[in-house]
């Protein structure tokens, strides 16, 4: 059940319908609940059943370790809900991909090694909600917060449905709090729930799928690629609009997610602040996938000693902490490379603060690092990394730059040039300034013009959420 179909549509107004008759707050979390496992089951419904491991363990071990008389006691319920979560998601995430690498290493020294069949199914969001969960045990072990009393509040903070599948991933104390006031629909939050989540479909449906894909999908999956039949200037036009395509794709479904979550008056974390005008590659991180990044600084850099300790543990910490992060994006080598060059390029950046060299102005960092991320998309996309080479040595062919570009290739490339002129222009603004700055009248307008649009636009071929496969 995705956001851009007309199940979710339905699912929407209904489950909007009974939240409103709902005779007290704690029938309306429930019909909340119940419609987020129905939203979960309609993907598969027997996996239901590792969100409600997750769920139970997290909600035990967290009040067992509240009541906990010694921190030795404390850290050993801690290590049992990694254990739990960490090996569900290694489990059904890394079991192939682990299988599959030891099968080639073996093969290396020419032993074949035949591996029992089996066929794991990636439960849909599981690196979510996993990280959801695991940051709420480890804050209460930490006694940042206290353990929630309710086994209903906790269970809608797991499986919330407007950000259970893609994020963004909440913490504790910003979403739980808001399950203990009680509230109904609003016209103020209804209207602009509604918007935010028009504009993400416009995103998604129109930009990502419609405008960006095609190229993609041509480039990266046709015999193209294989062959490198394609200019230069093609293969560079390309891997930008995976940029814009997964930046479209991604950033749309966490606005659906906002706007969703606002419809019934709760507020979730804007996940995207202008990352393609980042100030280097540091301040990307701080805007792409925000979520998700500050999660990885809060429970993964600094628990492994973030900058306390010498440049060079820093540099290991920093490198670890992307490496990690590549691997959390999908069981894949191209991701573990993607990771590292995330890595390279932070350690760079780090080490190039204390080089007496004159600072570029602003824009140019903004523009080179706003390039250097497209390439670093390439393995991300591609379906293998003899491939990203491939590319990589086809973008710098000499002789084979210019080509004609067709309709759609034109309009990509002024859809890239606005997006990075808009982000540029409003990178100091977040999400709710922006919204502030439009009079009323503007919103309704630009609303029925993005209604229109996806209307017009609409082929009926969805394609899913990027992110639904991390």
């Amino acid at each position: 059940m995705q956001f851009d179909s007309f199940t979710f549509a339905a699912f929407l107004i209904l489950v909007g319908i009974l939240f409103q008759l709902a005779p007290s707050w704690k029938l309306q979390k429930l019909v909340l609940l119940l419609a987020s496992y129905l939203f979960y089951a309609a993907w598969s419904p027997p996996l239901v059943i590792l969100i409600w491991i997750s769920t139970l363990t997290d909600f035990s071990i967290a009040r067992l370790m509240q009541n906990a008389a010694s921190s030795g006691r404390r850290r050993a319920l801690l290590v049992v809900s990694l254990v739990v979560n960490l090996g569900l998601l290694s489990y059904f995430k890394y079991a192939s991909f682990l299988m599959n690498s030891f099968i080639d290493l073996m093969a290396q020294f020419d032993v074949i090694y035949v591996a029992p069949e089996f066929d794991i199914i990636l439960p849909i969001g599981i690196s979510f909600y996993t990280f959801q969960t695991l940051s709420y045990s480890i804050d209460v072990y930490r006694k940042r917060i206290k353990a929630s009393n309710s086994l209903l509040d906790f269970s809608l903070f797991v499986t919330f449905f407007p950000q259970l599948v893609a994020g963004p991933i909440m913490r504790a104390q910003e979403l739980l709090p808001q399950f203990e006031i009680p509230r109904r629909i609003r016209q103020p939050q209804l209207v602009l729930g509604i918007s935010l989540l028009a504009w993400g479909l416009f995103q998604k449906t129109v930009l990502a799928d419609g405008l960006y894909a095609p190229l993609v999908d041509e480039f990266f999956n046709g015999q193209a690629v294989a062959n490198m039949s394609v200019s230069a200037l093609a293969s560079w036009l390309a891997i930008f609009s995976f940029s814009m395509q997964i930046y479209f794709d991604f950033s749309g479904y966490s606005l659906c997610a906002v706007g969703t979550a606002l419809i019934f008056g709760f507020s979730l974390v804007d996940n995207f602040h202008s990352p393609y005008a980042a100030l280097g590659f540091s301040d990307f991180w701080r805007r792409w996938h925000i979520s998700l990044s500050q999660w990885l600084r809060d429970y993964l850099y600094i628990s492994l000693g973030g900058n306390q300790g010498s440049k060079f543990l820093t540099l290991r910490n920093l490198s670890i902490t992307m490496l990690l992060g590549g691997l959390w994006h999908g069981a894949s080598w191209n991701f573990v490379v993607w990771g590292l060059l995330h890595a390279f390029l932070l350690v760079f950046e780090n080490l190039l603060r204390n080089l007496p060299v004159k600072r570029p102005p602003d824009f140019v960092i903004i523009l080179l690092t706003f390039i250097v991320v497209t390439l670093c998309w390439i393995p991300f996309r591609s379906p293998d990394f003899s491939t990203s080479i491939m590319i990589v040595q086809n973008l710098f062919t000499p002789g084979q730059f210019i080509s004609a570009l067709s309709i759609q290739q034109i309009l990509a490339t002024l859809g890239i040039a606005l997006v990075f002129s808009y982000q540029y222009w409003r990178r100091n603004q977040t999400l709710d300034e922006l919204i502030a700055t439009v009079p009323s009248g503007l919103q309704a307008a630009l609303l029925a013009a993005v209604v229109t649009t996806i209307a017009l636009t609409a082929t009926g071929d969805s394609h899913a959420f990027i992110y639904f496969q991390f």
